[in-house]
């Protein structure tokens, strides 16, 4: 629904013409859907201020994954992402955060059930903190979605205040960190933000959210080529995550479109994988999901009408 057919709504009602302008800023509006070859549904909704955010719908096995957005845009600028290209608009507000939600659900049958939500989508989650917990309070509550906190991963880039929040306050919930180098000098390229979050002090963070919480952390690494992807980026992580209980999460890179990076070739990654097994508690290379519709890891990037 547009902001005039909502206008027109509000004067068929017999209400004044901003009524219908004070309505359209609670709703967001789904204007496009995009499915992918391997089932993966990308959704770009309209906010209040002609401002777009997308969210990804991820069907695996007895598992659906809906992957929410925390902000229009990024301004952390990591160099791999697509959402930070465009800049930095504003926070989501608890409500247009739960929407994706409901609005979602709203589209599937009575039979099926959104199982987990993931918050990878645009934005840095612990920039928007305050809501980002008002709305998972609603995504766990009994009279809401009643999901399970267990359910409920936050991802972050490594902001440690955030890390130590998180595990104070609500420490059921989730963390998955995006890591994608353990050497200082190449996440720093990487991840502009992380010059204020060495290394060593993400690990201590890390070390007291498991330590808390009793949930294994995970860490995401987006294998690049020929930037993050040798067997010294190999042997740097193994040591990273010692003593820390936690799970790796290898992905290939995704395209971006503008992007010079490339993902690496199948051996390389095997051989990175492969050095990792008997060193890591836990590793899985993912598959990318929905990367035909621009809907995998790193692709997303609130456009009006992507490719």
């Amino acid at each position: 629904m547009s902001l005039d057919e909502m206008i027109s709504l509000a004067n068929g009602l017999g209400k004044k013409r901003y009524t219908g302008r004070q309505l359209y800023k609670w709703i967001i509006v789904a204007l496009n859907n995009f499915k992918s070859v391997d089932g993966t549904i990308k959704t770009v909704w309209e906010i209040d201020d002609n401002n777009y955010i997308e969210s990804v719908l991820i069907p695996d096995n007895d598992r659906l994954t809906l992957c929410v957005s925390s902000q229009a845009g990024c301004p952390l600028g990591c160099s791999f992402c697509a959402t930070g290209l465009n800049g930095f608009r504003r926070n989501l507000s608890s409500g247009e955060i739960y929407d994706q939600y409901l609005l979602t659900k709203s589209t599937l049958d009575s039979q099926t059930r959104i199982t987990n939500i993931v918050f990878m989508g645009m934005g840095e989650p612990f920039l928007n903190y305050d809501n980002v917990m008002k709305a998972i309070e609603a995504l766990t509550n009994e009279l809401g979605a009643s999901i399970s906190a267990k359910k409920i991963t936050v991802s972050t880039v490594g902001l440690i205040d955030g890390i130590y929040r998180l595990a104070d306050e609500l420490p059921g919930l989730k963390l998955a960190i995006s890591l994608h180098s353990a050497i200082d000098d190449i996440r720093n390229k990487l991840i502009p933000i992380a010059k204020k979050f060495p290394l060593a002090k993400l690990k201590e963070s890390a070390k007291y959210y498991a330590e808390k919480s009793g949930n294994r952390v995970s860490f995401e690494y987006l294998l690049i080529k020929n930037i993050n992807d040798s067997l010294d980026d190999a042997r740097a992580l193994a040591n990273f995550i010692r003593a820390i209980p936690c799970k790796i999460n290898l992905i290939t890179y995704n395209p971006v479109e503008g992007s010079k990076f490339q993902r690496p070739d199948e051996q390389k990654v095997s051989a990175f994988r492969d050095y990792l097994y008997p060193r890591a508690p836990a590793i899985t290379l993912r598959k990318s999901r929905g990367v035909d519709i621009s809907a995998a890891c790193g692709q997303l990037a609130g456009h009006h009408n992507p490719k």
